[in-house]
Parts: C-alpha cells; sequence; structure tokens
C-alpha cells in the first residue's frame, strides 16, 4: 500500500473531476481572445475597404481636376472655346427638356394621387356609412328588444309581489316558472344588446385603411401624357434639323465635341439653342397639342403585359405615325430614350 501511495498518478483514474477557479478564468481569457481576433479581423476588413473607398475617390477626384484643367485649356483659347459651349449648351437644352418633363409628370401625379386618394376615402366612407346603418339597426332592434324583456320581467315581479295570501300559492309557484324563463329571455335581450354595441364600437373605430398607390389606370394615363408632352417638345424642335440629335450626342459624351465648325458656326448654333429652349418653355397651345396626342396614344397603345404601366415603344411609334399633325421624322420618344423619359415614366 505504500508504494501504491508513493504512485501518486495511479490515483488519478479513481479521482472525480473538479474544475478550479483558474479553469474557469483560463476558458473566460480563451474566450474573449476568440471574440477579440474576431473583432480585430472585422476592423481590419472595414479599413480595407475604406482604403479601396478613398482609392476610387481619389481617382473620381483626378479624373474632374483632369476634366476641369482640360476644360480650361479650351476656353483659354478661340479656336476650342466655342465648341465648349456649344457642347455644354447642348447638353444644357438636353437637361432642360428632362426637367420639364419631370415635373410635368410630377404635377400630374400629384393631382391624380389627390384624386384617388379622396375617391379611396369616399369609398371607405359608403362602405362604413353602410355598415354603421346596419350596425344602427340591428343596436335599435337590440335595445328594443332589451327594453320589452325587462318590462315584462319587472311587471311579473310587480304581479308576484301581489299574490301574497295562502291561497295564491299554486299561482305563485305557476308564475315563478314563468318569471324563471323571462329573466332568462331579459339576460338573452341584455347579451344581444351589449355584442349589437360592441358592433357598432368597432365600426365606428374602424380606421381608413392605407392609400396603396395609383392605380394601373392612373400610371398609364399619365405616362401616356407624358409620352405626348415629349413628342410636341420633339416637334417644336423639328423646324432646327439635327439640333435634338447634337444634343443627344453631347449628352452620351463624356468629353467634349468639336464637330462644330468655327466660330460663326458654333454662334449659329448657340442661337438656335436658345430660340429652341424658348419654344420648349412656351404654352402656346401645349394643352391642346398634348391632349390631342395622348388621345392617339391611348387608342392604339399596348403593353408587354396586364400589369405593365410603359407602354411598349412599336406601339407609339405606330400611334406616333397616325396622329393628325405629326411630322416625317419624328423622334421615337420611348425606343431613343429622348430626354431621358424612362427615368420620368412611372413604373
Amino acid at each position: 500500500m505504500k508504494a501504491f501511495r508513493q504512485l501518486g498518478f495511479l490515483k488519478l483514474p479513481f479521482q472525480r473531476a473538479q474544475a478550479s477557479p483558474d479553469d474557469h478564468r483560463v476558458l473566460a481569457l480563451f474566450r474573449n481572445r476568440a471574440e477579440l481576433k474576431k473583432a480585430f479581423g472585422d476592423l481590419k476588413d472595414d479599413l480595407e475597404r475604406l482604403k479601396d473607398r478613398i482609392k476610387q475617390q481619389e481617382g473620381v477626384t483626378r479624373r474632374v481636376r483632369e476634366t476641369l484643367a482640360a476644360l480650361e485649356a479650351r476656353l483659354g483659347v478661340n479656336e476650342t472655346a466655342y465648341p465648349a459651349l456649344v457642347f455644354y449648351q447642348l447638353r444644357h437644352l438636353w437637361q432642360r427638356g428632362h426637367e420639364q418633363l419631370e415635373r410635368f409628370c410630377g404635377e400630374l401625379t400629384a393631382q391624380q394621387d389627390a384624386l384617388e386618394r379622396r375617391a379611396h376615402l369616399a369609398e371607405h366612407n359608403r362602405q362604413q356609412f353602410a355598415k354603421r346603418q346596419a350596425a344602427e339597426q340591428h343596436l335599435q332592434g337590440a335595445r328594443q328588444l332589451a327594453a320589452q324583456a325587462a318590462e315584462r320581467l319587472e311587471s311579473l315581479e310587480r304581479q308576484r309581489a301581489r299574490l301574497r295570501r295562502l291561497w295564491h300559492f299554486f299561482k305563485r309557484r305557476a308564475l315563478e316558472h314563468t318569471i324563471t324563463r323571462a329573466r332568462a329571455e331579459s339576460a338573452e335581450a341584455d347579451v344581444s344588446l351589449e355584442s349589437a354595441q360592441r358592433v357598432a364600437a368597432e365600426i365606428a373605430a374602424t380606421p381608413v385603411p392605407p392609400f396603396l398607390g395609383l392605380s394601373l389606370q392612373a400610371r398609364r394615363m399619365i405616362n401616356l401624357t407624358v409620352i405626348a408632352y415629349a413628342q410636341v417638345m420633339c416637334q417644336r424642335l423639328t423646324v432646327m434639323p439635327l439640333l435634338l440629335t447634337r444634343a443627344r450626342d453631347a449628352v452620351q459624351s463624356r468629353d467634349v465635341i468639336d464637330e462644330y465648325g468655327a466660330r460663326a458656326e458654333c454662334l449659329s448654333l448657340m442661337g438656335q439653342i436658345e430660340r429652341a429652349e424658348a419654344l420648349l418653355s412656351s404654352n402656346a397651345r401645349a394643352s391642346r397639342d398634348i391632349g390631342e396626342r395622348s388621345k392617339a396614344l391611348r387608342l392604339l397603345a399596348q403593353y408587354r403585359d396586364s400589369e405593365d404601366a410603359i407602354p411598349t415603344a412599336d406601339s407609339i411609334a405606330a400611334a406616333s405615325a397616325q396622329a393628325v399633325g405629326s411630322p416625317a421624322g419624328i423622334a421615337n420618344v420611348l425606343a431613343e430614350d429622348t430626354w431621358h423619359i424612362h427615368g420620368i415614366l412611372l413604373r
């Protein structure tokens, strides 16, 4: 036995493992270390992403500076200054048309939204009025039945109170059964009255359901009207051939285009751009022209599916070709995305 006691390691399998406070601290340290490593890794990833964003922003800033330096160099020389002026004025003309369409679409949307919200509220009130009327009728009937039952019960109890003589024993016993039934009927009438009152209160407290937005028919009508306005704007610029095409090319190009000719030709183009902006801003006959074109578009517009609010470009082209007074060669505003109209139309 002494020899066994000297070999203390032989006791280990027979001892119950006991966790010491130091073991808990070690586990907590390992857990904290793992969490810190994970947080450190996340911070490193965030740092790398921020470095990438800084590099991207530095690249954008460098390109902007290069563009400004090139523009300054262009504006410093007459031969290149006038084409640059024409280029940016053409871009402004395109943006002017886009802003007009966007503002027009916003006004139409606001008007139609107000109309449909009022109609939504009126329909809710109409439905609630019918429900309230039915609930009030039911409540009135329940009140009458409860009052009649209570009055009958009170009358029977007064009648029983008068039967105090000994010879009224059998009448009083028969009347007790009637009073019991009348009390049950009165209680049932009270329950019905409470139910009717609860239903009427729930109907009165019913909130207006949320307005889910413009209907498909309204969005289609607004889109067709905006397309009609875009066509009217294009038609006004047909007296200046190639101006709209040049404006589109200027918007699609990142660099200044030098194909506008010498100083005299550039000044002529700038004069045309000024007149074009005045034509776009003119309200003369605008409402009538837009109304006629939108009417023609509504007759022939087709859609890819039953839930689509934007018509197909082919149907718009066919409708434009059949419209009275449509000049040959008018731009297909949907197919060519004139004035960036696809960014304006409602989905």
